[in-house]
C-alpha cells in the first residue's frame, strides 16, 4: 500500500489541524494504521494507531484527549484531528501501515513497513 500524508502547516498554540493519510493500492480496512512524529534532534515517537478490524484505537499519553483518529472508508483515508495544539507538538508527522502487528508492538515504529512521506506541523507560541 502507498501512503500520502498531507494537511500540515503553521498554527498558533491552541489551534487545530487535521492531517490526512490517503492510501492507494489496497484498502485500509485490513491494516493497522499508525501516526508517528519526529521533532528535530529527537527520535521518532508514536502518536496514535488504529486497528480497524478490532475497532481498537491507541493514543500516546501526550496527545490523549486532544488528538482523534478517524477514517473515511469511501476515500480510503485516515485522519488525525489535532486540537489544542502545543508548541511541543511541532514535528514532522508520518502515517504508517502494516497488515499484522501484535498488540504489544503497535507503538513501535519498526512494526510498520509502509510509510508516507511526512508532513510538517509547526505550532507557534
Amino acid at each position: 500500500v502507498q501512503l500520502q500524508a498531507s494537511g500540515g502547516g503553521l498554527v498558533q498554540a491552541g489551534g487545530s489541524l487535521r492531517l490526512s493519510c490517503a492510501a492507494s493500492g489496497r484498502t485500509f480496512s485490513t491494516y493497522v494504521v499508525g501516526w508517528f512524529r519526529q521533532a528535530p534532534g529527537k527520535e521518532r515517537e508514536f502518536v496514535a494507531a488504529v486497528r480497524w478490524s478490532a475497532g481498537s484505537i491507541y493514543y500516546a499519553e501526550s496527545v490523549k484527549g486532544r488528538f482523534t483518529v478517524s477514517r473515511d472508508s469511501a476515500k480510503n483515508t485516515v485522519y488525525l484531528q489535532m486540537n489544542s495544539l502545543k508548541p511541543e507538538d511541532t514535528a514532522v508527522y508520518y502515517c504508517a501501515a502494516a497488515l499484522r502487528i501484535i498488540v504489544g508492538m503497535i507503538r513501535v515504529s519498526s512494526s510498520y513497513d509502509n510509510w508516507g512521506q511526512g508532513t510538517q506541523v509547526t505550532v507557534s507560541s
